[in-house]
């Protein structure tokens, strides 16, 4: 079986059945079943046009499935109109999936679920893995998903930001088991970018191929994490880079900066930079103004607030991180930075140890408890 093969068919047999007609829950099931039949037969006798298969099979299924339900029964004159078996139609629908899998009455978690399951063509149980939970949390939570958009129909444009949103969950999801979450971020948007004509889409095709582009340097053997500055740049991944910088240069040429680009823009000078005495911080910060402008987000003006101490020193970043919100998300870690920075190993020891408490992964919280021990250490010798 070509596992790639039946991933890239999934999402267009599934528009299809919604095409003529099936709900989208139907549909989905419907499709499922095709698959499993797919996997059985396709090894011995593979078809001559596998869409054309699944599709056909798939509204059989669904067909069977109209006829027993009852309350369904308002549908047969339509059901039974049996399309005629026959080459699959060349029109590729699934920008629609995106939409309807990033409807707005879904939750972050329900609306990537149903994507990686809609679109990524990945099974229950591979979903669950990369999650971490069991295949039976995971199969209620895409139930409840499709039943939420069910009877929703394609008669209005979706919005793009939502489904960027939604892509860019799965990317920060990172891996887990045997898929590799950011991976499939990246296939998806590829898939995605070849449908539809949007600077943002290119720009976070951009910042996921150029955050990607590290990863590889971002964790050392023992699984601890490597802080950008220290990492091993010679192991960044060059040609990653490159593409991702020619389509986000593409994308600012259209003069319609948008957030992923702002973003995108801020990780290829970081790329650019042949050591982390070379980025050029300056123009980062001005990179982060455009972000706060178009976000006004307050973690967007944290991050300013690292890259205003390298441009300007600790002390003009410390006075930038007074204005914020301490209750902010990585706060205290980014105030322990800066005041080791400015020399205060003491205070800067304190909040390392105090942000290890409030890390949301154990990664994390890891390197904050080794960068406290480190200055502790260092104090103890009197250095």
């Amino acid at each position: 079986m070509d596992e790639a093969l039946i991933r890239s068919l999934t999402p267009g047999v599934l528009t299809v059945l919604v095409r003529r007609g099936a709900d989208f829950a139907a549909a989905e099931d419907a499709v499922q079943d095709a698959l499993v039949e797919a996997v059985r037969g396709w090894p011995d006798d593979p078809p001559r046009d596998p869409k054309g298969w699944l599709v056909t099979v798939a509204w059989r299924r669904f067909l069977d499935a109209s006829r027993a339900d009852t309350a369904r029964r308002r549908r047969e004159d339509r059901v039974e109109e049996e399309p005629a078996p026959g080459p699959a139609s060349g029109v590729d629908d699934t920008l629609q999936l995106y939409f309807l899998c990033a409807h707005p009455s879904l939750t972050p978690s329900s609306a990537v679920a149903l994507t990686l399951r809609a679109v990524g063509g990945l099974t229950t149980r591979q979903i669950a893995r990369a999650y971490l939970v069991p295949e039976a949390t995971m199969a209620q939570r895409i139930s409840r998903a499709k039943r939420t958009v069910s009877g929703v129909r394609f008669d209005r444009p979706g919005d793009v930001a939502t489904v960027l949103r939604v892509l860019y969950l799965v990317f920060n999801e990172g891996y887990s088991g045997d898929v590799d979450l950011a991976a499939e971020a990246i296939r998806l948007t590829r898939q995605l970018a070849a449908s539809v004509d949007h600077p943002e889409v290119a720009g976070l095709l951009a910042l996921m191929l150029l955050h990607h582009a590290r990863r590889a340097a971002r964790t050392a053997p023992d699984g601890s994490l490597v802080p950008l500055a220290e990492q091993d740049r010679g192991r960044w991944d060059t040609a990653s880079i490159a593409q991702g910088v020619r389509i986000l240069q593409a994308a600012l040429a259209r003069d319609r900066l948008g957030e992923f680009q702002a973003q995108a823009a801020i990780a290829a000078l970081h790329a650019d930079a042949p050591t982390a005495g070379e980025t050029d911080w300056v123009q980062i910060v001005e990179w982060y103004d455009e972000l706060a402008r178009l976000t006004d987000n307050p973690v967007v003006r944290l991050n300013r607030a690292v890259a205003v101490s390298e441009a300007d020193g600790p002390r003009a970043g410390l006075a930038e991180l007074a204005t914020l919100d301490d209750t902010l998300p990585r706060h205290t870690a980014v105030a322990a930075y800066l005041h080791e920075r400015d020399g205060d190993l003491d205070t800067a020891a304190r909040l390392y140890a105090e942000a290890a408490h409030k890390a949301p992964d154990l990664a994390e919280r890891d390197h904050l408890v080794r960068q406290a021990a480190r200055l502790n250490s260092r104090h103890r010798h009197g250095r």
